[in-house]
């Protein structure tokens, strides 16, 4: 038995066995179809969840760059990581964005604007399901890459991702610490692109799957490098870290300007051809410059809530 039947096989008893009989108890019957696409992402966070707990902590505990001392922001960090992974986000975009853009796209089809079908563009080669994954995966870190570096550039996105980078004490958990508005506009990005070119809706659980294990791996608090022709290939946690580092990764030439180094998500190749690439073969302490107190110790929110409610204030320009 392959790997899809064997997932296809656990969604279907997670689904008979526990969401359905929740759902017609809870009057969502009409809703049916839909629940069991949420069913496999649901299974899809419990499997990474397993992996975070068992390899990637295995190796936090083999050589883990500082000492956790500050165990409240990494129990936050945990929370925004069981929001996403086990697809309450999901559920959110579900009931609020998710049906505009169908509509949306659905309109564009009615015009005669169908999807791209990128896995069609070389017939008998890019319609082989492991060489269509990799082009979508390649053009996906692509527009990750572009979308990261906008963050970085505009102050008032930066506001919002500000959130991301205000960990002092990175770990495996650390990805998914977002302001959910930033990530409501990411994630419309990458839905509405999977629904142009034409990704199956398989394909793109395994590709947001594949990327978010990877963005775990390299957010670790590890002290490890892929060395100088694997690390030009895959992003390291060392790589990422200093991305991270205070007043280099997000930093223009350290001067207090956005900017920074080491925007890619997956493949350092984006970095490598936009120029900002960094080695330096250090691992840097991380956090955002005005958060030290010699730079006005700015409170960035310790709770989920406080962060969240800070950064709408600082986007309006009033924290």
């Amino acid at each position: 038995m392959g790997l899809s039947e064997l997932f296809g096989e656990a969604q279907q008893a997670l689904f008979e066995g526990i969401v359905q009989p929740l759902m017609f108890h809870a009057g969502l019957g009409n809703l049916l179809e839909d629940g069991f696409r949420a069913t496999g992402w649901l299974l899809v966070g419990l499997i990474q969840i397993v992996v975070m707990l068992t390899a990637m902590r295995a190796l936090e505990r083999w050589r883990p760059v500082e000492p956790v001392t500050d165990r409240a922001a990494v129990r936050t960090d945990i929370v925004y990581t069981l929001i996403h992974r086990l697809g309450l986000f999901r559920v959110l975009l579900f009931f609020s964005i998710d049906p505009v853009w169908d509509w949306l796209v659905g309109q564009l089809r009615l015009q005669g604007m169908g999807s791209f079908d990128l896995d069609r563009v070389w017939p008998g080669v890019t319609d082989i399901a492991w060489v269509s994954f990799v082009v979508y995966l390649v053009l996906f870190d692509l527009l990750d890459y572009l979308f990261h570096r906008a963050q970085h550039r505009y102050n008032w996105w930066w506001q919002l991702h500000a959130v991301h980078h205000s960990q002092r004490q990175m770990t495996l958990w650390t990805d998914n610490r977002n302001h959910l508005l930033d990530d409501l506009l990411r994630d419309s990005l990458f839905v509405v692109a999977a629904l142009l070119v034409g990704v199956p809706p398989g394909q793109f659980v395994a590709l947001v799957a594949v990327t978010q294990l990877i963005e775990s791996l390299s957010h670790a608090n590890v002290r490890l490098d892929f060395g100088p022709l694997l690390g030009r290939l895959i992003v390291s946690p060392r790589y990422h870290r200093l991305h991270h580092a205070i007043g280099l990764g997000h930093e223009s030439a350290g001067q207090g300007s956005l900017g920074g180094h080491n925007y890619a998500v997956l493949f350092p190749v984006w970095d490598l051809l936009f120029g900002t690439a960094r080695y330096d073969g250090q691992d840097h302490p991380t956090g955002i410059r005005d958060q030290l107190p010699e730079s006005g110790a700015r409170d960035y929110g310790r709770g989920f809530w406080a962060q969240q409610w800070l950064g709408l204030k600082r986007l309006a320009g009033r924290a």
